[in-house]
């Protein structure tokens, strides 16, 4: 009797923003899109707006989507891969940028693995790492740490914990904030990180109204930003 078969896992990249997919989506997409039914997505919605927009032929009513989000229960992510164990491809998308990196496609990535599904990375643009690059900052020994606390005496505290953490290990320490809280992460930051320590904000990554800065935190104090309910990545560095 021949073997199950099993189909792949394949991660699908989405623009960081309303720019023409072509600009930032490697071709493959396209084609991977083209072929596959069966999605993981964050919203339904939005999900079926890229793929009409990145693939004008795709009939919708072919498509068969399972959402993953906080509110997704421990016990629906293995039938969210039954198509991979009947044998078809799935994909797998967040709402921007790539799946599984500060994104919640990650539990069904690593469930994938355990069911000995093939995992297939597309290439696409990740905010953290076109951040990092454009930074000026090491590319060679980074942390990514999501969110600071809310609390100010909390996040404070971390900032300083990561400002002696990046100049004791020479390394890019890099954070995210909800965009209508960027305004205050930055007094946060220029007014608890030394004078002299780098910060970088990248603000609306591969868009036209793309910002990305890195000088250090003494003329941060200076500048005037307007980043205000804009996506941004923040990343500081203490030599």
């Amino acid at each position: 009797m021949e073997p199950k078969k099993i189909g792949k896992l394949y991660l699908i990249p989405v623009p960081l923003g309303e720019n023409d997919p072509a600009e930032v989506l490697a071709p493959t997409i396209k084609t991977t899109i083209a072929r596959i039914d069966d999605f993981i997505v964050e919203n339904e919605k939005t999900a079926r707006k890229f793929i009409k927009r990145i693939h004008p032929e795709k009939i919708q009513s072919s498509l068969r989507l399972s959402s993953l989000n906080k509110h997704t229960q421990p016990n629906e992510l293995l039938s969210m891969l039954e198509p991979c164990l009947n044998g078809h491809d799935l994909g797998i998308m967040s709402e921007s940028g790539c799946p599984g990196v500060a994104d919640p496609g990650a539990v069904i990535v690593k469930l994938a693995h355990q069911k000995g599904i093939q995992v297939i990375p597309l290439v696409g643009p990740s905010s953290i790492l076109l951040a990092l690059m454009a930074s000026g900052m090491n590319g060679q020994s980074f942390a990514f740490n999501g969110y600071l606390p809310i609390d100010k005496s909390e996040k404070k505290s971390a900032l300083k914990f990561y400002e002696k953490l990046s100049a004791e290990k020479n390394q890019s320490q890099i954070f995210i904030e909800t965009p209508y809280r960027n305004h205050k992460l930055i007094d946060d930051l220029t007014q608890t990180l030394q004078p002299n320590t780098l910060l970088c904000i990248a603000a609306d990554i591969t868009l036209e109204t793309e910002l990305i800065k890195t000088q250090r935190v003494l003329d941060w104090k200076k500048s005037k930003i307007d980043i205000d309910k804009r996506p941004a990545i923040f990343i500081i560095h203490k030599d």
